[in-house]
């Protein structure tokens, strides 16, 4: 490669990430339960100067290990404490991620390198993760990270790349658990038994990669073990055993699930991550495989199948799978482009879908206030989306059926950076009003200068973990009979007011209310 091409390879690779992962990250405040709430356990954490016992609102919490906390406790070291820095962790490992696979596969299929890279960076999984303050991207990166290191020994039976997998594997059950190396030793094993080759896992079983595993990921379990003697029974038996084994939490979804979800998660690439997957299985029946492919093909499957078999499933927990898809397809259209030209049907058909799909991206985008505010198209408002979005999807076919995968850059992101710019523009502002609990918390500090103690009645999960964070107080829910005796502000469901007098034996009074999230503000005064 020249001097000119890598030049290009790091701008793009800097500005593709820079632009889906970073651009306007504080656009919208934080959303859901999981993001304020982890948020709040690192600012909690950085309070306290304490980096072993996870808190929320002074509590232990033990449900996730501390790999996300340590990453944002410095980001609000280094830029102060906001939603912006909750995410940077996010961010962070989402660029490293794409850095590690670009610099993978240019050192072992030298020639889709920058394509690997940039379809991982813009795909939907690990564009949307990216950007939020959660651990499946810290644990997505370091799992990830860590597997391609393992493949990088098997091609070479160089060590240092052991160490790259013990460590990585290790900061993975860091991020999220005992999954990560359970995870990782259960592809190798599958690929040493496609390759009939046991040696393969004895040969992986080396004394110092295992003892730099121990040494980077034992200590942090053994002391939060020592300080809260409950951890083992919270974090391994409720968290890992009892969410995989059962409905303890209430996410049950059908055995099929991460098919659609995964595919969702390749989107707008999903039509050539499925190409590849035919490629290699036509491989595979030739036996003429490529080894990489294969173990590619393992990764996705193992993950997506382990997943499955869950009670319990988020579309979070199929991340990792993302990355494989993604180096996958890049090898696909690799091989795609030294070849002859397929013929016009198969062009037709691979093309017409990657537009369609660039299409629909960006027509969602145009279309998001309704979708947020509505839940629904707004078909009386959709005539010039329609039309914008078939323009963009017949110019995206035309160029490729020209230059087939030579133009399949340009003819992607123009769709995707015009797309993702439309929907933060004008999806931003109703999605912090409608799901996130900082315009809330504006709201209540203009009626509430004094910063009273705060309760909630009959709000969502979600609104109290954001009020948490966005207020830095512990927050009190009246359905759990913890009802402040002295002064407080109580957040409530509308038409609950008789409900509020009731539940304290006072009076009342009301402040002002919150429409987009049907809530109103109470001044309760003390006994």
């Amino acid at each position: 490669m020249n001097t000119r091409s890598r030049t290009t390879d790091y701008l793009l690779l800097i500005a593709i990430p820079a632009f889906f992962f970073l651009w306007k990250l504080s656009a919208f405040g934080l959303i859901g339960a999981d993001e304020p709430r982890y948020a709040q356990v690192a600012r909690e954490m950085l309070g306290r100067h304490n980096w072993i016992t996870p808190t929320l609102g002074g509590t232990p919490w033990l449900e996730k290990p501390p790999l996300y906390y340590w990453q944002a406790m410095i980001a609000y070291k280094l830029f102060g404490v906001s939603d912006w820095a909750a995410r940077l962790p996010s961010v962070f490992n989402g660029c490293l991620l794409v850095l590690a696979c670009y610099f993978f596969v240019r050192r072992f299929r030298r020639g889709s390198e920058l394509d690997a890279a940039l379809i991982l960076a813009t795909t939907a999984g690990i564009a949307s993760f990216a950007r939020a303050a959660s651990t499946d991207m810290p644990l997505t990166a370091m799992f990830s990270i860590a597997l391609l290191g393992w493949y990088a020994w098997f091609e070479t039976s160089e060590k240092r790349w052991l160490i790259v997998f013990y460590a990585f594997i290790a900061f993975g059950m860091l991020a999220k658990g005992p999954v990560a190396p359970f995870l990782a030793a259960l592809v190798i094993v599958v690929f040493a038994a496609v390759n009939r080759n046991a040696q393969i896992i004895w040969k992986a079983l080396w004394v110092p990669g295992i003892v730099t595993f121990f040494v980077i990921g034992l200590p942090w379990y053994l002391l939060v073990q020592l300080r809260n003697p409950q951890f083992f029974h919270v974090f391994i038996l409720e968290h890992n055993l009892a969410r995989f084994g059962s409905n303890l939490y209430h996410h049950p979804e059908p055995f099929w699930y991460y098919i659609p979800v995964t595919l969702l998660g390749w989107v707008p690439w999903a039509v050539f991550v499925l190409g590849a997957l035919v490629w290699v299985a036509k491989q595979l029946k030739r036996s003429e495989s490529d080894s990489l492919h294969v173990f590619l093909l393992i990764w996705i499957a193992v993950v997506v199948i382990f997943f499955s078999l869950s009670r319990s499933k988020l579309p979070g927990y199929v991340l990792p799978a993302i990355p494989a898809g993604a180096i996958l397809a890049s090898e696909f259209i690799r091989q795609r482009s030294a070849q002859s030209v397929p013929s016009l049907l198969r062009r037709t058909l691979v093309f017409g879908i990657h537009s369609l799909i660039l299409a629909a991206l960006l027509f969602c985008a145009l279309m998001i206030q309704p979708l947020i505010l509505m839940h629904h198209v707004l078909w009386s408002a959709a005539a010039i989306p329609l039309v914008v979005s078939s323009i963009v999807a017949i110019a995206s076919f035309l160029l490729l059926l020209k230059f087939d995968v030579r133009a399949l850059r340009l003819a992607t992101f123009v769709p995707l950076i015009l797309g993702l710019a439309v929907a933060l523009r004008f999806g931003a502002a109703p999605l912090n009003q409608k799901l996130s609990a900082r315009p809330v918390a504006t709201a209540i500090a203009k009626l509430d200068p004094h910063h009273l103690p705060i309760a909630i009645f009959l709000v969502p999960r979600e609104t109290e973990f954001g009020l948490a964070f966005y207020r830095n107080q512990a927050v009190a829910r009246y359905e759990l009979r913890d009802i402040p005796s002295g002064e407080h502000v109580v957040v409530a469901a509308e038409g609950f007011e008789e409900s509020i007098a009731r539940e304290t034996g006072r009076g009342p009074v009301y402040l002002g209310n919150f429409p987009p999230q049907k809530l109103e503000f109470f001044y309760v005064p003390g006994r």
